[in-house]
């Protein structure tokens, strides 16, 4: 199988005709029609099926030319890349916790590029299983994971048998995040059981390696609350907190700016001291672009506004 093989399936596919596609590919319909025998052979499949109304792409067929227009489409990026000194698109991808902080850290470096060159930016807000996934088989090359500093061991274990570099971002505890209409929002200070009689928000995918997820649930919010909304998103989050001011929420801390945007309180709870780690994480074998260490100083500076 070769390039030119999959472009001849593409076309018979897109023209449905044997005789257009050789025209459009300026060759013999005989050479084609060899030619597809020859794919069909070397992968085991029949590709096409002749007919009264001409070339039917078969189930399997289908199935293979989905990967080999995927494929011809790279290529064309590639070519259109570097054909006449076009400019290389600049290109960055990360998967993250959703923390404020860091979606700050992203919005200011995405105001650092250079508006004349082509770039590709992807921000994908996950759990710390699945951004450890998405660097190692996603094609993210950066990743932020957070879990308790209790699961350390759990998480470096993972990581170093993975082949993947972590280094700390920072520790921290979480605050708690609230509407300035909360009952509780005039108290100097809250204690756990003052949370009981309200309804907590948090975010539904926790996962630490090693353990099963009700375990991890069950750690992650150890407390007498027994009313919660499970989001997997920061805007629904914070729509919540705003307009439902029975809700709550514990937090990394939040850049000020974007606590008065949407009208919301942060509080020190005295008994939570439980500990928390942001982790960036990359594959061992990757460099870091020059993009990637503008955007990690992006992030250690949006953090240090936010403690």
């Amino acid at each position: 199988m070769n390039i030119l093989h999959l472009k001849y399936a593409a076309e018979i596919a897109r023209t449905g005709s044997l005789n257009k596609a050789a025209d459009n590919l300026y060759m013999g319909q005989p050479n084609l029609s060899r030619a597809i025998r020859e794919l069909e052979t070397d992968l085991g499949i029949t590709i096409f099926v002749r007919s009264s109304k001409g070339m039917v792409v078969t189930p399997e067929g289908a199935v293979f030319l989905g990967y080999a227009n995927k494929i011809l489409s790279q290529i064309d990026e590639v070519e259109a890349i570097y054909r006449d000194g076009t400019a290389v698109r600049e290109t960055f991808s990360i998967s993250v916790p959703r923390a404020s902080y860091i979606a700050e850290a992203f919005v200011q470096f995405s105001k650092t590029l250079d508006p004349s060159r082509p770039s590709e930016l992807v921000y994908k807000e996950t759990n710390a299983m699945r951004a450890i996934k998405n660097v190692l088989e996603a094609d993210y090359k950066l990743g932020i994971i957070r879990y308790a500093a209790s699961h350390d061991r759990q998480f470096t274990e993972t990581l170093g048998q993975k082949g993947i570099h972590y280094e700390l971002i920072g520790d921290f505890s979480y605050v708690l995040l609230m509407s300035r209409n909360h009952p509780l929002a005039r108290k100097e200070e809250i204690h756990y059981p003052d949370l009981r009689h309200y309804t907590e928000v948090a975010h539904g995918d926790p996962y630490v390696p090693s353990l099963p997820l009700s375990v991890v649930r069950k750690e992650e919010f150890p407390d007498d609350i027994d009313k919660r909304i499970y989001v997997f998103d920061r805007s629904s989050q914070f729509e919540l907190l705003e307009e439902n001011t029975d809700t709550f929420m514990w937090v990394s801390a939040i850049p000020q700016k974007l606590i008065g945007r949407d009208d919301l309180i942060q509080k020190i709870c005295p008994d939570n001291t439980k500990l928390y780690r942001d982790v960036l994480i990359y594959r061992e074998d990757y460099t870091l672009t020059d993009l990637d260490r503008v955007f990690i100083r992006e992030l250690y500076a949006s953090r240090q506004k936010s403690l």
